[in-house]
């Protein structure tokens, strides 16, 4: 497949990617900071080459509703947002996911609580990761730290999306998508022809036979015993996730004696403080996770019983330190560092929070 290489921004290159993966709808609303993402799409009038839906809904609520009615026929529709506007999304998600309909929501995370910030954070782990909605349920999801991987985890985020028929969060922040870099787009192919895309669409798999050929897309289940059955179908499958999909990127981490754990804007941070102790004569190494559900437990694990100590690089209060605490079962020192309110750390202070806190 031919390639182009551009320089464009993060929120751009999940524009592009969205239109040649052929998406088919995209319905939003516009908050800093990732409004590019729908002015680009707007500025590409994709629906005169792919016949993409490309819509500004009246808020938040309406576009995951949107993207629910869309999405429940077998089509490949998609949002994004930000903090408080992922906050008001979370019914939405909770009926997407309990109804198991494919589509990809992209945060742009920015500071809070409240309406906060429009600098950039990393303190929806918990609402994102987590779940910030209610039930038994989890979203895919995956944290590009590159403009890049922002392009190319669209990609992949569909093909995750359809395989588990699963809501897919790709969970970014604001330097990410406002960061510009060099990125080799694709040529948009579609995957069938019109005739070939009907017969091969799955909604007509989905749902519950209502008869005369109908199905009932649905979230709502009367009776306990059959709701439990569908939770522990769903557990299965959240299992099948975390033993199948699971990624992440180890650097330096064979011979350290130390190690940072990051993902997104934090993991680039930590990246440099890698190379600078390492330029101190320290054996430093960098565990970026990449999928955050699931969570790369077994490889904290296995790293946690050879090295002396991980440091946690998040720009927030210390989400994500939970998770790798509870995989490394608390074998080895792990502490954690962070700046607020949209402020990005630098490699020097993540450094020097390492010596203090894990090295001393």
């Amino acid at each position: 497949m031919a390639k182009e290489l551009k320089l464009m921004k993060g929120n751009e290159a999940i524009a592009h990617a969205m239109i040649a993966s052929g998406t088919d709808g995209y319905f939003g609303y516009p908050i800093t900071p990732q409004s590019e993402v729908m002015e680009t799409l707007m500025a590409e009038k994709p629906w005169e080459t792919t016949g993409m839906v490309v819509l500004q809904a009246e808020s938040e609520l309406a576009s995951i509703n949107m993207v629910y009615g869309g999405a429940a026929t077998g089509k490949k529709v998609a949002t994004s947002s930000s903090s408080p506007g992922i906050s008001l999304m979370q019914e939405g998600l909770t009926y997407l996911a309990g109804a198991e309909i494919p589509c990809v929501i992209m945060n742009a995370m920015r500071g809070g609580p409240g309406l906060g910030t429009i600098q950039p954070a990393q303190s929806d782990y918990f609402q994102s990761v987590k779940g910030g909605g209610h039930g038994d349920y989890q979203l895919y999801t995956i944290a590009p730290s590159s403009v890049q991987e922002m392009y190319d985890f669209v990609f992949d985020a569909w093909d995750i999306a359809f395989k588990y028929r699963n809501p897919v969060l790709i969970l970014t922040d604001g330097a990410i998508g406002q960061c510009m870099e060099k990125c080799y787009v694709r040529e948009f192919v579609p995957r069938w022809t019109e005739e070939e895309r009907r017969k091969n669409a799955p909604w007509g798999t989905w749902g519950k036979p209502a008869g005369r050929g109908h199905n009932i897309i649905t979230s709502l289940e009367l009776d306990s015993a059959r709701q439990e059955v569908f939770n522990e179908k769903l557990q299965r499958k959240y299992r099948e996730m975390e033993e199948k999909e699971v990624r992440f990127e180890a650097l330096n981490c064979e011979d350290a004696d130390y190690i940072f754990v990051a993902y997104g804007t934090s993991a680039r941070i930590a990246m440099k403080s890698m190379e600078l102790a390492r330029a101190k004569g320290l054996k430093v190494g960098l565990l970026r996770l990449i999928t955050l559900f699931p969570f790369p437990k077994k490889e904290i694990a296995r790293l946690a019983a050879k090295v002396k100590g991980m440091l946690c690089v998040e720009m927030s209060a210390g989400q994500m330190i939970e998770d790798v605490k509870l995989a490394a079962e608390c074998k080895i020192p792990i502490e954690h560092y962070g700046r607020f309110g949209g402020i990005i750390p630098t490699p020097e202070e993540v450094l020097e929070a390492m010596e203090n806190k894990i090295i001393k």
